[in-house]
């Protein structure tokens, strides 16, 4: 049996690598992609009638704050599906673009709900212990992805290229 712990020990090593990158790459696109889209349509919510909307959504009971929270990957399914036909007639380049376009406004729509729905989620047991463990397991991996050394190494690239930058600059 030690045998095989110290193989499964082995083998953990490089899992545990390509799951954090992985992880890091959720984050990253989360970190950068969802809060700048949600503060878009965070902007153009301010436009009265959806503000309107936007208020009557954030008095929702629970059941339908979440069925309204999952409309969106229901009515981007068929669209992601046209993309995938579009590749598959050989127009690639608008399959991308469709899937990239659906996945944008995808992620600002799912944002901005569940800003304006967080409060009626979270009365779902289940939802409030999947949102505590997403938030921990997002600080462990920010914690793991800034202590290691590729991220140290490019932060430390980062700051010479700026200094580099200001120099050539004056």
């Amino acid at each position: 049996m030690s045998a095989l712990k110290a193989i499964l020990k082995a083998l953990w090593r490089p899992v545990r690598g390509l799951l954090l990158a992985l992880a890091a790459i959720v984050i990253f696109i989360e970190e950068w992609g969802w809060r700048p889209l949600t503060e878009l349509a965070a902007r153009l919510a301010k436009w009265p009638p959806l503000e309107r909307l936007e208020a009557k959504i954030q008095t929702l009971p629970p059941r339908y704050a979440l069925a309204l929270f999952l409309v969106p990957a229901v009515l981007l399914f068929p669209i992601k599906l046209l993309a995938l036909w579009f590749i598959h007639q050989g127009r690639t380049v608008l399959g991308v673009a469709v899937i990239v376009a659906a996945k944008l406004l995808g992620t600002a729509l799912v944002g901005r709900l569940f800003i304006l729905t967080e409060a009626q989620l979270t009365h779902y047991a289940w939802f409030a212990r999947a949102l505590a463990w997403w938030r921990e397991t997002k600080e462990r991996v920010k914690a793991a992805v800034r202590g290691s050394a590729a991220w140290r190494a490019a932060r430390a690239a980062s700051r010479r290229g700026r200094l580099w930058l200001r120099r050539i600059g004056r």
